[in-house]
Order: structure tokens, then sequence, then C-alpha cells
């Protein structure tokens, strides 16, 4: 059914580009819920392309390889305009300046214009030329699924098997109320300790997807949240008589758990992120400036050779044909200047001189990093790239600028934020569209296919995106357990802290030291830093995941079967819980149910409840990756 022959394969196609784009709304809405849940998203290419296949086999409709993939391509493309988004946006809520709903979409739309045009002049040297050297993992992995697709692919069914369980429970949790969300115990001995496990499918997913190693080092940096932070913070403040700042109002003594975390932990894990993110991009600082020279030279050398050639033009073939060099130049010229002359693009009141320094920061720092993820991606793939790092120098860059002028109101705080919005979307489009480039040329596609395909991806999807963040964030209350958003939190911590200069340094560099003392002890100082920053339930169903993970033997080593129907099946509850999530968020905001609500099974009855349906989620991905070794 899914022939190779490049002569008579359909690949643009009505009915892919129709599928990639459904596909990217749903992991779009999806991604950006559990991006605003845990600080991270998925990759939705393998999820796409298994899901494309299924439908078309399903529906009888005639499909090829090539529309498959061009299906992922466009579905997609809408992961990192979630990225971008949900690492910035919900700050603007935390300022009490919810942005307009078109604003978010226009953000979205132009750091995914930029990201795919400044890639598109790199395809060839880093995709086809470097491709010994750049192994781009996540697209090399979506091609092996597609070529196994034109077989059998019995594990597709368990996407639909997930995220139906996904979003069953889901609903139970929140329209129901049938049990709590999180089972919750306090230790004894140490003061205001507690162990929690957060009873949510995707989050279990998300840690069988990591993998055991990399969801146990999550909870290593919660446990020392929880266990060890919290007691000496509650233990320490016990005897004092007034309250101690950042607090301003209630003595330690009398805070709950949850109150610690939020006012002295929090600031801890800050500076934990903070600290990893950026010194991360330090230690890769030789990787990316050797990839930019390496790009610069290799274009240099491009063009000597086109400057130097005798005779016509020899017409490229169809898989080695790119967007011309006139939609690069346009794409990121459009984007320019429409932050700089369209007033309202950026976030808060400003004058033009204000709009130029942001538009300016946009080209600079976008063209740059969109280069460097294209090539720092290659070699670790989509799931270890530094957007975090990459958003955090943006923003110092630009806010440095603005508190050198004295631009440090509110509107400035905004505007710097905004900036790293279009940037952090570039850089995380440039590393999805360069696996998907790979996944087309190991599959035979065309790359300028492909180029207007996660346009019209990103088109879509930027509308499906800023809905659900805005959504959300006006039915919760951002930095609440509903939807914490941890990256936006802290992003808004350090614009704040170079504008003002108002942080509690001596917790944020007391964070700054635990993820240094991570990193050397050769664990992920990022991931080790968002155990610490976010709450333990969070990171502990991670680690049951990732448990399973382990236990179902279903890969010898993380990430080698990204294709085994344990994490289609992962990848399935992600998105069930995500759908279902936002389909709660609308129902609430419309007051057609109550936001909250007491469980009707509670006490050691309810917690036993809800032990039981994550025992049924683990049991559900065990068994899918347990098949993997069968089929």
């Amino acid at each position: 059914m899914f022939g190779r022959e490049r002569e008579t394969t359909a690949e643009f196609t009505l009915k892919a580009v129709v599928a990639g784009v459904i596909l990217g709304v749903v992991f779009g809405a999806a991604n950006a819920y559990l991006g605003l849940k845990v600080g991270m998203t998925v990759t939705a290419s393998i999820p796409a392309a298994v899901m494309t296949v299924v439908a078309f086999r399903a529906l009888r409709l005639k499909g090829t390889i090539l529309e498959a993939n061009l299906s992922q391509t466009v579905g997609s493309a809408s992961t990192s305009l979630a990225t971008g988004a949900i690492f910035t946006i919900p700050a603007l809520f935390l300022w009490g300046m919810a942005p307009p709903y078109l604003q978010v979409v226009a953000l979205c739309f132009l750091g995914g214009v930029l990201g795919i045009s400044a890639m598109i002049p790199l395809r060839r040297l880093l995709v086809v030329e470097a491709h010994d050297e750049l192994p781009y993992p996540e697209g090399t992995a979506c091609a092996e699924v597609l070529k196994a697709s034109e077989g059998e692919l019995a594990a597709g069914v368990w996407i639909f098997r997930g995220m139906a369980l996904g979003a069953a429970v889901k609903l139970a949790l929140s329209l129901g109320h049938l049990f709590p969300d999180t089972v919750a115990a306090l230790l004894p001995v140490l003061p205001k300790a507690q162990l929690a496990l957060e009873i949510s499918p995707a989050l279990l997913a998300v840690g069988y997807i990591l993998g055991y190693r990399q969801a146990a080092v999550c909870v290593a940096g919660s446990i020392v949240s929880a266990l060890v932070l919290t007691p000496l913070i509650a233990w320490l403040g016990a005897t004092t008589g007034a309250p101690v700042f950042p607090e301003t109002e209630r003595l330690v003594a009398d805070m709950s758990t949850g109150q610690i975390w939020s006012r002295y932990v929090r600031y801890i894990g800050a500076g934990a992120v903070a600290t990893a993110g950026i010194l991360t991009l330090a230690i890769n600082l030789p990787k990316m400036a050797g990839a930019f020279a390496a790009v610069v030279r290799g274009v240099r050398s491009r063009r000597r050779m086109a400057n130097t050639a005798e005779g016509p033009l020899v017409e490229l073939p169809p898989t080695d044909r790119d967007l011309p060099g006139s939609v690069v130049i346009a794409g990121v010229t459009l984007v320019v200047l429409v932050a700089w002359l369209v007033p309202g693009v950026f976030a808060g009141e400003m004058s033009f001189l204000q709009r130029a320094v942001c538009a300016a920061g946009v080209g600079l720092f976008g063209v740059l990093f969109v280069t460097v993820a294209a090539r720092i991606v290659g070699i670790v793939g989509v799931s270890s790239q530094p957007t975090s790092g990459i958003t955090l120098v943006t923003l110092l860059g630009i806010a440095s600028i603005f508190a050198a002028n004295g631009w440090t109101d509110a509107g400035a705080r905004a505007a710097v934020l905004t900036v790293g919005t279009i940037v952090a979307i570039a850089a995380s489009k440039a590393g999805d569209i360069s696996q998907d480039l790979k996944t087309g040329f190991l599959v035979g596609a065309t790359p300028a296919k492909q180029q207007v395909g996660q346009l019209i991806g990103a088109a879509f999807a930027c509308w499906a995106v800023a809905a659900t963040v805005l959504l959300l964030g006006k039915t919760y209350e951002f930095g609440s357990p509903e939807v914490p958003a941890p990256q936006a939190t802290l992003m808004k911590t350090i614009i704040e802290g170079v504008l003002s200069g108002q942080l509690p340094w001596d917790l944020v560099a007391s964070g700054a030291g635990l993820a240094v003392t991570a990193m050397l002890c050769g664990v992920s100082g990022l991931a080790f830093a968002i155990g610490v920053y976010l709450p333990l339930g969070s990171m502990m169903a991670l680690f049951v995941g990732g448990v399973v993970r382990r236990l179902s033997a279903a890969a010898a080593e993380a990430g080698k079967a990204d294709d085994d129907p344990g994490i289609l099946a992962a990848s399935g509850l992600v998105a069930g819980e995500g759908l279902a999530g936002i389909l709660v968020a609308f129902l609430a905001f419309n007051d057609w149910i109550p936001k909250a609500a007491e469980p009707r099974l509670a006490g050691a009855l309810g917690q036993g409840a809800a032990l039981l349906v994550a025992g049924l989620a683990c049991a559900f991905l065990a068994r899918a990756g347990k098949r993997a070794r069968r089929t």
C-alpha cells in the first residue's frame, strides 16, 4: 500500500494536508496543556505518522509513504509553537497583562515563519552533506516507522487506546470528581515533609517516554525539594518571630507545606533551573560556535562554487529541491518588519525606538539560534534541545539593553518577554523541521513540499495553541496546581530580577549551587533542576512511568525503540488527557461545571481508588511495552 517508487508516488495531496492539519491541532493543544502542567512537551512526529497510516487504512484510503511523511511534517509543526508559547505567555497573566488572542496567534506564527525561513538554506548542508555526522535521532526513527508502515502496523492501535484511557481518567477526575487527583501523606519527624503522587496518565506517559534514568534524575530533584529543603526551612523558621523575606505577612511556623514551597523553595528551584539552563548553553558554546561557523563556511563555499561554475545550470531532482532563496529573505524580512512597524505585536506600550530594539533582537537572536539549534538537535535530538537556555540568553540580552536605557516599567517587561516568545518558537521550530527534513531525506520526499507543509501546519496550529494557552489562563490561575506553568514563571522571575533587582538572591544562589552540584555529579543539571522547581507529586508520577518502562523491558536503553507500542501508547495517553483537560477548562470557563469540587470518594477510600487508577494506567503501559518484544 505504501510503495516508494518516486515517479508514481503521490506526496502533496489534499488528504495528506488535511490529516496533518487535524493532527497538528490535536497535538498542538495537547502539548500546550502538557507543557503548562509539567514544563515539557513531547514530539508529535512519530505519533502523527502512525495515526496517519492507521486513519488512511481505517477509511480505506489509498496512501503512500510520502503522503504519510507529508502529513506528519504538517502535524508535527505544532509542537514547537506550543514550546515557545508555554515558556513565556503565562508570565503576562502573572503580571496581570493577559494578552489578546490575536496577539498570541501572531507571536506563534511569526516565530514559526522565522524558524522555517532561516532553516531552508541550511537543509542541504546539515541534512544531506552532514548525513553521517548528524544522525537527527527523531527524524531517523520516524523514517523507520514510515518504512515499517508499508507492512502491517499493528502497534498503531495502541495510540487510540491510550487516548481513550487518558481522556477517561481526566474526565473522571475533573467532571465526575470520583477520587482525588493527588495521593499525599505527611511524614513523621521531618516538619512539613510530604510524599505525594499525582494521578495523571499524561505524566506517567511522559516518564515512560523519558525512560528510567531521566525520570529518576527529575524525581531526585523533587525529593531534595520536598524532603530536605521544605523541612529545613520549616525547622529554621519555626523560632522566628517575624516574617522571613520574601514573605512579608505570615510566619514560617504558620505556613503549610504548599505555602513554604511557593514562598521559598520556588525561588531555589528558579535559581537551579536558570543556572542549569545557562550552564548547559555555556557548555555547548564551542559546539554552537562551531556549528555556526560550519554553516557559514558551507554557505560561502557553495556560493563560490555557484559563481565559478561553467555551463548551464542543471535542474535539481525533486528530492533536492528547496523553496527558493527569495522565500528565505522574504520570510526573515517580513518577521522583522512586522515586529518593528506593526504596533501591538509585542506586549506592552512601547515607543518606535523600543520596538526597533525588540525587532532587531528577534532578527539577531532568531537567526543565530535557528542555525545553532538546527545543528545541535542533529546530535542530541529535539528532546535535549536547550530551549530554556536559548530563551534565557535572549531575555537577558534584551532586558540588559532595556535596563541600560532606563526602560523598566511593566510595558518593558512584557516587551522583553514577547521577544523571547518569537525566538524560542523559531529555535524550537528549527529543531522540529530539521528532524522532519531528515525523515524526508531518508524516505525520498521533496524538501520544498515539506517546507510548505510546515508553513501550513504553523498557520493552522498557531490558532489552537493560542486558544489553549488563553483558555487555561482565564479558567485557572497560572502557577496553581492545575497549571503550574513552570518555565513561564521562571522567565518572569528572571526579567523582574534584571529590571528591578527585587529578588531573594540568597535563595536563588542556593538553587544555583544545587544545579552545579548535580552537574558535577554527572547527571543532567536541567532535569534535576526542573525536579527541584516542580512539586514532588508531578515528578513522582514521571518516575513511576520511568520504572514501568524499565520493568517492561520495552527497550534495552532509553530512546532505542521510539516506534514500539509502549511509546505509541504513552503518546496516546498524553494526547487523550490533554484534549480532555482542554474540554474541562472550556466547560469550567463557561460555568457549565464547577472549577473544583470535593471528590465523591474521600479519605482512605478515595486515595485507594486513585492508586488503583494509577495502577491500571501503569499496567496499560507495561502491556504495550511488552508487546514490542513480540511484534
